[in-house]
């Protein structure tokens, strides 16, 4: 990717509490040149994003 961000920096950030894409942006500063990586850098973000195991929230037992 440019700027040096590679996919496993974009996993961090997602770690890390980045969801949106333009948050990913300002942490990274992926894809704010020319964008030919922006396609990339998107499906990485959302494969990332869809990999997070959400908690199942506890439910108290009567």
């Amino acid at each position: 990717m440019c700027n040096a961000v590679t996919d496993s920096d974009i996993r961090r950030a997602v770690a890390d509490g980045v969801n949106h894409f333009s948050d990913l942006q300002a942490r990274t500063g992926c894809s704010d040149c020319c964008g030919c990586c922006e396609q990339d850098a998107r499906a990485t973000l959302d494969k990332a994003l869809s990999q997070i195991q959400v908690p199942l929230p506890i439910t108290a037992m009567a």
